[in-house]
């Protein structure tokens, strides 16, 4: 069963079960059918149209729930792409506040894989991205 976030799976149960007592059905009826009628051409072709009309409502059904699924998952590359960008422009912003010798640092870290030492982060250095980005959001103005 395809989830589409939360409320989607009752609907989609909702669904499964009234499709599962569709088959049931049409089990019964064919089960509890005289062996003479079972065996007649026009119960073959009763049979043949429950099972494609079965068919075509398990295939509508899926391709609405694909749909559904397309959608969100459009959605989320979008943000994704929205996010990565808001990321690359700090990064930018980064290294163009941080001196040589914290790039050099950074860059001897990145090489040896090892984690961000207390004393480049208590390094005082530039303001961060997210300070500037803060203080221009907050300001309305020149101040007087």
């Amino acid at each position: 069963m395809l989830t589409v976030r939360g409320k989607k799976s009752i609907k989609n149960s909702c669904f499964y079960r009234k499709f599962l007592m569709f088959l049931v059905a049409t089990y019964i009826s064919i089960e509890g059918a005289p062996q003479a009628l079972r065996s007649s051409g026009a119960s073959v072709v009763a049979i043949d149209n429950k099972i494609e009309q079965a068919m075509d409502l398990v295939k509508s059904h899926l391709m609405y729930a694909v749909r559904e699924e397309v959608e969100v998952l459009k959605e989320q590359i979008k943000e994704l792409i929205e996010r990565n960008s808001q990321l690359e422009q700090e990064n930018t912003l980064l290294k163009t506040l941080a001196s040589p010798e914290q790039m050099a640092q950074f860059q001897a870290q990145v090489q040896t894989g090892s984690p961000p030492t207390p004393q480049m982060a208590a390094t005082p250095g530039p303001a961060s991205a997210t300070t500037l980005s803060q203080s221009a959001t907050h300001s309305s103005g020149p101040s007087a």
